[in-house]
């Protein structure tokens, strides 16, 4: 959970297994009321992100740097969740297919006969990205310090 500056609002990162989702809710710490959800597909290139206020509250004043301070958090989510989603359209299929059959998760002993496989699709310039995108991995099986 972040904590605006001004200690009156929060935002909650939930991930949803069901909708291949990342969802971020902006919420009034004071009462936990929900003001603003953005959905954030990280597993289907076809679906958007979309912000949706809720509208059950009746109409609420929100400032305007607490909405920044959201979307930035939004912004970032979709960066670290989609950006692999922005390369060549065969890279990114290629990506969507691994992710799809291995739930992003390979184990050693798979590597090799997967990395072989990749090899033979993709050209020698994108696997580190292939591998890093659809794995968490580098093609060396190695797990970069920031990933």
């Amino acid at each position: 959970m972040s904590t605006h500056a001004s200690g009156r609002y929060t935002i909650t990162r939930l991930y949803s297994v069901a909708d291949d989702a990342w969802y971020l809710e902006l919420d009034e710490a004071v009462g936990q009321r929900m003001l603003v959800v953005a959905t954030v597909p990280d597993e289907d290139p076809a679906r958007e992100p979309n912000v949706w206020f809720d509208a059950r509250g009746g109409e609420r004043a929100i400032p305007y740097d607490v909405l920044r301070w959201f979307m930035d958090e939004v912004a970032e989510e979709i960066r670290t969740s989609r950006d692999w989603m922005e390369l060549r359209p065969e890279i990114v299929e290629v990506i969507h297919e691994l992710r799809q059959e291995y739930l992003g998760v390979i184990a050693d002993e798979d590597l090799p006969p997967v990395l072989a496989g990749v090899r033979a699709r993709v050209p020698e310039a994108d696997l580190a990205d292939v591998m890093l995108h659809a794995f968490g991995r580098g093609p060396d099986g190695e797990i970069p310090d920031d990933g």
